[in-house]
């Protein structure tokens, strides 16, 4: 072959290269875009766990697809305050809100569903419900109403009742009561006289330490050793009756989300249930310590006494029966809800609460 007709072929070979990566690179383009997003938080960075969800879902995102779409996580307050994180995602100010849906059940108390209400689900039945039952569904129909689009991407597990400054052993201890409470928590202890008060976790701190409020809920050991509220108040109740299981979400903006190719929305959805699972794990390992030096810093254990429970119960009952009558999107899903509620506790009691029981009392025993 001479060097003429060797030029000649090699660069039709080099056209024909040139001519499939053309073809090739396009598709991969279309399928891996290069894509930045912003995610707001509804937590300081000092919560290193709760806040911490939102970070575990963007590096899974970004590690799943090469770095191709990434998302950057802002804390409370760096863009918008955190009680206004779903605000920012429904306008399209950020594509994603990480935060406690019921934050914003005062526009409708729908929202309180996705999260958790007073006497509702625990962790393992939230999962439970949201994934295999109607939930992920029957609250995704709700959220587009709002702009939005909701995965599960959090859970704390039950947490506790809260810091008082003050014992409560009886009803009548309640009256005038200022507490710093989140969510439906607050309409149904208010019909037991307490005042209740939507402070963001950040701002707890000062107000207990000013006598603001006499009293504040936040998380559990874990994050309440962090913010400091045994300096400032000395009684720490439980269990916290509104949160058995509160889901944290990534809120995405409805529009911003259905544009995504079908690829980044399956990773969004396995990254956001890898950090649900995570957060749990890390509250599970982390409150025993914290509890365990809660207390030997002088923090006072207090249960919540059986007629504040009761009255407590009977009151979250009426307030659903109350909204249940004005309010046919929240009765739609209450009522999927307490039928799944109704089957997971008859198989519970069986299984998780006497194997449970058991173990704890070889525990109180010494025999762990």
């Amino acid at each position: 072959m001479d060097r003429r007709t060797f030029i000649r072929n090699a660069g039709l070979a080099g056209t024909g290269v040139a001519a499939a990566s053309a073809l090739a690179t396009p598709a991969i383009a279309q399928s891996m875009p290069k894509i930045t997003w912003r995610c707001t938080s509804s937590f300081p960075k000092a919560l290193d766990t709760i806040y911490g969800a939102a970070e575990t879902m963007a590096d899974f995102v970004k590690g799943a697809t090469d770095g191709n779409f990434e998302i950057q996580v802002f804390a409370a307050g760096e863009i918008v305050p955190g009680l206004q994180a779903a605000d920012a995602a429904s306008a399209g100010t950020v594509e994603i809100a990480h935060t406690a849906s019921y934050y914003y059940w005062g526009k409708d108390p729908t929202y309180a569903l996705a999260t958790a209400i007073p006497f509702g689900l625990n962790y393992r039945q939230q999962n439970a419900w949201f994934y295999y039952g109607e939930g992920n569904t029957l609250i995704n129909e709700f959220y587009a109403t709002q702009g939005l689009y909701g995965l599960p991407c959090g859970n704390t597990g039950a947490q506790m009742g809260g810091w008082f400054r003050k014992e409560i052993n009886t009803l009548e201890d309640l009256k005038g009561l200022k507490m710093r409470i989140g969510g439906m928590g607050g309409k149904i202890i208010e019909k037991l006289g307490v005042v209740p008060q939507q402070i963001a976790g950040g701002d707890i701190y000062p107000a207990l330490e000013k006598g603001t409020i006499d009293a504040s809920e936040w998380v559990g050991p874990y994050d309440d050793q962090k913010l400091g509220f045994n300096k400032v108040a000395q009684y720490y109740y439980y269990p916290g009756w509104w949160e058995g299981g509160p889901v944290l979400h990534a809120l995405f903006n409805k529009a911003k989300w259905e544009e995504l190719p079908k690829s980044y929305q399956m990773i969004l959805d396995a990254a956001c249930r890898a950090a649900n699972a995570d957060m749990m794990a890390s509250y599970d390992y982390k409150n025993p310590q914290a509890l365990r030096q809660l207390v030997a810093d002088g923090a006072q254990l207090r249960p919540f006494s059986q007629e504040i429970l009761e009255a407590c119960y009977n009151a979250s009952m009426e307030t659903y029966n109350e909204i249940n009558a004005s309010n046919a999107v929240f009765k739609k899903i209450y009522d999927n809800q307490l039928a799944f509620k109704k089957d997971a506790y008859l198989w519970a009691q069986i299984s998780e609460y006497t194997f449970d029981t058991f173990m704890m009392i070889q525990q109180r025993a010494g025999k762990l």
